[in-house]
């Protein structure tokens, strides 16, 4: 299969070290914005709840607007980088992205605030691909490539580490509206660092099917509602929802199979080993965002901390984002994807059981911080692992299109587990999190037990 090294221009090796460290330095902080905004939020929860006056489905929703319009749009998001230019689509993606931030500030209630959530979500979409086809332009080399993806990470994964911190001190001076003005000077910086021709990226002809994207937004939107409808036992919602979610999955498969431009990459989907690790992307993500959508309802409402404090609870979690995913590239480089993969997700299983065993024991923080930890670990070693490996296999011109399914992937585990997990506190926070441990364990089987291909050339 063909490297995406055999799409870089000839002359791309002739950019210099320091215009391509500030590209890759511009890049980086985009992701960080992402994944900023959905860190920070999570220490708002409770200070937003009380603001607006609304219920667990209406936090699930402010945090599932983002994720699943994040979620959908990937799918043609990586194509329209391929085809428009990786480089003008994330330009576009961070500016509506900045703008959108900036109006969330001043939402009036909670539909207005989920709205601009949605759409953020949606200029997310059109960054994070893209992003990904822009390293690959600028390291066409697979070691350098390896060692910028892990910078990348470590990079972007700063954002776990700050934003439970920051959202906690900015919600404890000004409230929950502070935490998105952070976005708006990260942006500005983002587009200043990517002008110019060093991150230009070639196009194709790709096309994109945007009915049958249309129809993809939908199914992930009414499955979302009814599960979050059904959580609230709101039957009769779920029920609508559920019959809404059958008639758009009908009619986006249709669309797929007829489709001369399908959202799906049916040649990536074909081989066993791609579809573990796209599970188990999506299985990261589930006990990730579940959990950084659970544990400060438990930290707050009831071991009655404050929300800097909160933030501050987390280090343990959000630390190895920042530290570790060099390391975890060095890994990959000598011994492959595989082995980190596994690592990750044996640590994540065993994290949640950890953190589940706390709750139930009502344990003091020494554990709970053990749990964060193996948690932190387990997410930065599997990530990078996973991103090295599907952008290593992706044909020539479709790295736009393979980061979007792995984005696309894992925000549909992020969506799950904020639904999924956000649902089961009404059983106890402890049934939550051990449903994080679960599925965890789950996705490290099948990911064992998957035929022994190489995901990376």
């Amino acid at each position: 299969m063909t490297l995406l090294s055999s799409s870089a221009p000839a002359g791309a090796n002739l950019r210099s070290p320091r215009g391509r460290s500030s590209a890759l330095t511009g890049i980086s902080l985009g992701y960080f914005m992402v994944l900023l905004d959905m860190t920070v939020l999570s220490v708002a929860e409770p200070d937003l709840a009380s603001s607006l006056h609304t219920s667990m489905a209406g936090l699930q929703w402010a945090t599932a607007g983002y994720t699943v319009a994040f979620a959908a749009l990937l799918l043609s998001a990586g194509a329209a980088a391929d085809r428009f230019g990786a480089e003008r689509l994330f330009r576009a993606g961070i500016t509506v992205f900045t703008l959108a931030s900036l109006l969330s500030a001043f939402a009036p209630g909670l539909w207005a605030l989920v709205l601009l959530r949605a759409i953020s979500g949606v200029a997310a979409a059109a960054c994070v691909p893209a992003s990904m086809a822009m390293i690959a332009q600028l390291y066409p080399e697979p070691a350098a490539r390896a060692r910028a993806v892990s910078a990348w990470a470590a990079i972007s994964g700063a954002a776990v580490a700050a934003g439970p911190i920051a959202g906690g001190a900015l919600v404890g001076a000004a409230g929950w509206r502070s935490i998105f003005l952070v976005n708006v000077p990260i942006g500005l910086a983002v587009l200043a660092l990517t002008l110019g021709r060093a991150v230009a990226c070639p196009r194709s002809d790709r096309r994109i099917d945007w009915p049958a994207q249309l129809a993809a937004a939908a199914v992930l939107a009414l499955f979302t509602d009814a599960l979050i409808a059904a959580g609230s036992q709101a039957w009769a919602h779920a029920a609508w929802s559920s019959v809404g979610f059958g008639v758009s999955a009908l009619a986006f498969c249709g669309l797929e199979r007829h489709s001369q431009a399908p959202v799906l990459n049916r040649a990536l989907l074909r081989s066993g080993r791609v579809r573990a690790g796209l599970l188990a992307a999506a299985a990261v993500n589930f006990a990730l965002t579940g959990g950084l959508f659970v544990l400060p309802l438990l930290l707050q409402q009831e071991r009655h901390l404050d929300p800097l404090q909160t933030g501050l609870a987390f280090l343990p979690l959000t630390v190895p984002f920042a530290a570790n995913p060099p390391f975890t590239g060095k890994i990959v480089a000598r011994v492959g994807p595989r082995r980190p993969i596994l690592a990750g997700l044996a640590l994540l299983a065993a994290g949640g059981a950890v953190l589940a065993g706390v709750v139930f024991a009502d344990g003091g923080y020494m554990w709970l911080a053990v749990g964060l930890l193996m948690t932190g670990f387990g997410v930065s070693y599997a990530l990078p692992a996973l991103v090295a490996a599907l952008v290593g296999v992706a044909p020539a011109g479709t790295a736009g299109a393979v980061g979007g399914l792995l984005n696309a992937v894992r925000q549909v585990g992020a969506t799950l587990g904020v639904v999924v997990m956000g649902a089961a506190v009404a059983a106890g926070t402890g049934w939550a999190l051990l449903m994080s441990a679960a599925v965890s364990a789950i996705a490290w089987f099948v990911f064992a037990l998957a035929r022994h291909e190489e995901m990376a050339g």
